[in-house]
């Protein structure tokens, strides 16, 4: 016995409160290579979770806000698995996280689900959402997804003229052909860094003129910028 077909109203449902939506799916063949479930049976499909904007940013900052520890070393982490496993065990799914091992292929899944493609700043680009998304989990199933179709989507950056993002790098780190991680980590490490990008957030990804209404608000800049590993 396969299990029960996914209830994505129910689950689109559960994952509102916290300001999450489902942001894709993924049928997977029957010769393709897919992650096993809990139960140790290939998935048939898979359900991606994240945030639109800053939309996860009220519930997680209540969440944080009762707890002594503020959330422990990795808050959003916490928050996330805590969420969405609660939603997976409802739904009869397993749950997936892009910081926990065995790795699975977000990235892949978001291109295929969303038919997204990489900015120059290494993060896909939405082109409604431009760089202000997220993927939080995911959501596998041992039966697929009834709309789940393979979806194309216009590539923002193959239409934007200007290219912003190239220019406003202080550190000259984001290029077409790259993303130079090492200069943007010892430009972050700098005083210039410390109170540019480390305080308002990625130049380059504000200069992109996708999404702008889905910037993320100053606290959650912040406290993105502040999680990273200089």
């Amino acid at each position: 016995m396969r299990g029960r077909r996914p209830d994505l109203d129910t689950i689109r449902a559960a994952l509102k409160p916290h300001g999450l939506f489902l942001r894709g799916t993924v049928n997977f063949a029957g010769d393709e290579a897919a992650p096993d479930l809990a139960d140790g049976r290939p998935a048939a499909s898979v359900a991606l979770v994240g945030n639109i904007g800053s939309s996860i940013w009220p519930a997680f900052s209540r969440w944080r806000a009762e707890r002594a520890d503020r959330g422990g070393p990795d808050p959003l982490d916490a928050w996330s698995k805590e969420v969405v496993q609660a939603v997976a065990a409802a739904a009869g799914a397993t749950a997936w996280f892009p910081s926990d091992p065995p790795w699975q292929p977000f990235q892949r899944w978001a291109m295929r689900a969303e038919g997204l493609k990489a900015s120059p700043l290494g993060i896909l680009i939405h082109p409604v959402y431009g760089l202000w998304h997220g993927y939080r989990g995911a959501l596998g199933f041992s039966m697929p997804i009834a709309d789940a179709p393979l979806r194309a989507a216009p590539h923002p950056c193959a239409h934007c003229r200007d290219k912003p993002c190239l220019t406003a790098c202080p550190a000259g780190a984001v290029r077409l052909d790259m993303f130079d991680v090492p200069a943007c980590r010892a430009h972050l490490r700098m005083p210039v860094g410390q109170g540019g990008c480390m305080v308002a957030g990625c130049l380059s990804r504000a200069a992109c003129p996708v999404g702008a209404a889905y910037r993320y608000d100053e606290a959650q800049l912040r406290f993105h910028m502040a999680a990273l590993s200089l």
